[in-house]
C-alpha cells in the first residue's frame, strides 16, 4: 500500500521581508522560492511598513496573504513611520509581535518548522509561543547581532533598560531554539560566549539568484554615454550611505588624481550622494551615475575594470559580514577592491581580487594601480576566480538544499 509522504510546511517569519514589487526581495524571498520547488509549502510573514519598502503593500486587513513565487508571502499590517530612527519603528516591533497570534487562525497549514530571523528580537517572544503551541521546531537566525550592534555602533549603554531586555530575549533565543543560523560566518563566537551550545549552529551564506543574473538588462544609451571611454574605470554599485565608506573611495582619487587614465564611477543614490558629491568637487576622475534597476547591475558591473567595495573600520566586523554585493560583484567576473579589516574575507578566500585594511586611502590607490599594471590575462584570472567561488558557496538554489537539510535532519 502507498503512503503519500506529508508535506513538511515551513514559516519564515521575518520582519523586514519584502519581495521585488516592494523591495529587493532579498534572502529569504530567494530561499522561499527554491524551496517550495522542492516541495514544502513556505509561508513568508513580513510587515506591511518599514523604512527598507521601497512600494509598501496596500492591506486592507490585519493580515494579509498573497502567492509569490510558488510560495505564500503574508503581510502584517502595522503603522507607517517617517525614518529608521523614529520611534514608531520601535513601536512596530511590539505590535508585529502581537499580530503574530493571528497567524493560529489565519493560515491552514500548520508549521512543521518555524524560522524566525533578526535584527528585531521582540516578536521572537511570539514566535517561541507559536512553536510551543504547534509543536514546531524552533530556528533562530541572526543576521544583525543585537544588541550588540546598538551597543558597539551605536554607542548606547549595555545597562540601559531596554537593551538589557533585548540582551535577555537574545540569551533566551540561543537557549531554547532548536537551531540556531546566521549569514554572519563568525557569529557563533558571540553566540557560545552568550550561552548557545556550539552544536546547535548553522551558517548560511547570503546568495545569488542565478535565474535573475542569466536574464540581465543592457544599460540604456543614456547611461552607457555617461561613462568614460578608453579609461581604467574602478566602480561601485549600491547605497550610496555611510556604512560603504565611499568618502574613502573619494580621497583615494584625490590621491590618484593625476593618473589620468584611472576614472572611479559611483552608481546609486543614498543619503551620503550630496555629501560625496561635494567632497569629489574639482575631481575630474570621480563619476557619479544615478540608480539604475536590478536587472542591469551585472551589465553596469561588466563595464568596469575592477569593483570596489568599503567598510568601516568597525570591531563588530569580527563576526564576519553578509553582503549582497560581493556575490553580485563575483559574479561579474570583476577582479574586486576590498576594503576590509574584519574576519572572514570572501575576496581573500576566493583570490578575486586585492583587499586593503578599511579606512586606508592610500592602499585603496595602491590596489588601484596594481591592479592596473596587470595584464587583461591576469585580471581575467581574478575575475574567474571569484565567478567560480559566488557559483559554489553563493548559489539560493544549492543554499536552500543547504537549509532544508539543516531543518529536517
Amino acid at each position: 500500500m502507498h503512503v503519500s509522504k506529508k508535506i513538511k510546511t515551513i514559516w519564515i517569519i521575518n520582519q523586514y521581508a519584502s519581495t521585488p514589487e516592494t523591495s529587493m526581495g532579498g534572502r529569504h524571498y530567494y530561499l522561499a522560492k527554491e524551496l517550495s520547488k522542492r516541495g514544502y509549502s513556505v509561508y513568508v510573514v513580513a510587515a506591511s511598513y518599514t523604512h527598507l519598502l521601497r512600494e509598501p503593500p496596500l492591506c486592507k486587513s490585519e493580515l494579509n496573504i498573497e502567492q509569490v513565487s510558488g510560495f505564500n508571502f503574508v503581510w502584517v499590517r502595522v503603522s507607517k513611520y517617517s525614518n529608521a530612527h523614529s520611534i514608531k519603528r520601535i513601536l512596530n516591533w511590539f505590535v508585529f509581535a502581537w499580530k503574530l497570534r493571528y497567524l493560529l487562525e489565519f493560515i491552514s497549514n500548520k508549521p512543521d518548522v518555524i524560522l524566525y530571523s533578526s535584527p528585531s528580537l521582540i516578536p521572537f517572544l511570539s514566535v517561541q509561543r507559536l512553536a510551543k503551541k504547534f509543536g514546531a521546531k524552533l530556528v533562530f537566525e541572526v543576521r544583525d547581532i543585537w544588541p550588540l550592534t546598538f551597543i558597539e555602533l551605536g554607542g548606547r549603554s549595555a545597562k540601559h533598560l531596554f537593551i538589557r531586555f533585548l540582551q535577555w530575549i537574545e540569551d533566551r533565543a540561543y537557549r531554547v531554539s532548536d537551531i540556531v543560523l546566521s549569514n554572519l560566518p563568525n557569529a557563533v563566537e558571540h553566540m557560545v560566549a552568550r550561552g548557545l551550545t556550539r552544536d546547535k549552529f548553522y551558517w548560511i551564506p547570503n546568495g545569488i539568484d542565478m535565474s535573475e543574473i542569466s536574464q540581465t538588462s543592457p544599460l540604456p544609451d543614456s547611461i552607457v554615454e555617461k561613462l568614460p571611454k578608453d579609461k581604467f574605470l574602478v566602480g561601485y554599485t549600491g547605497t550610496l550611505g555611510v556604512a560603504n565608506a565611499l568618502d574613502i573611495l573619494i580621497k583615494a582619487a584625490y590621491i590618484l588624481k593625476n593618473e589620468t587614465d584611472v576614472v572611479f564611477v559611483l552608481v546609486g543614490d543614498g543619503k551620503e550622494k550630496r555629501n560625496l558629491m561635494e567632497q569629489a568637487r574639482g575631481l575630474s576622475n570621480v563619476v557619479f551615475i544615478e540608480a539604475i534597476r536590478k536587472s542591469q547591475i551585472q551589465s553596469m558591473l561588466r563595464a568596469f575594470n575592477a569593483c570596489f567595495i568599503g567598510w568601516r573600520k568597525e570591531s563588530i566586523y569580527r563576526f564576519g559580514i553578509a553582503p549582497n554585493k560581493l556575490p553580485e560583484y563575483m559574479m561579474a567576473g570583476k577582479p574586486i577592491i576590498h576594503s576590509y579589516s574584519g574576519s572572514f574575507d570572501f575576496v581573500v578566500n576566493a583570490n578575486a581580487g586585492i583587499s586593503v585594511p578599511a579606512e586606508d586611502p592610500q592602499a585603496i590607490a595602491d590596489a588601484v594601480l596594481n591592479l592596473k599594471s596587470k595584464t587583461q590575462n591576469e585580471l581575467d584570472i581574478l575575475g574567474e576566480n571569484g565567478h567560480l567561488y559566488a557559483v559554489k558557496h553563493h548559489d539560493y538554489s544549492k543554499l536552500s538544499d543547504s537549509l532544508a537539510k539543516v531543518l529536517f535532519k
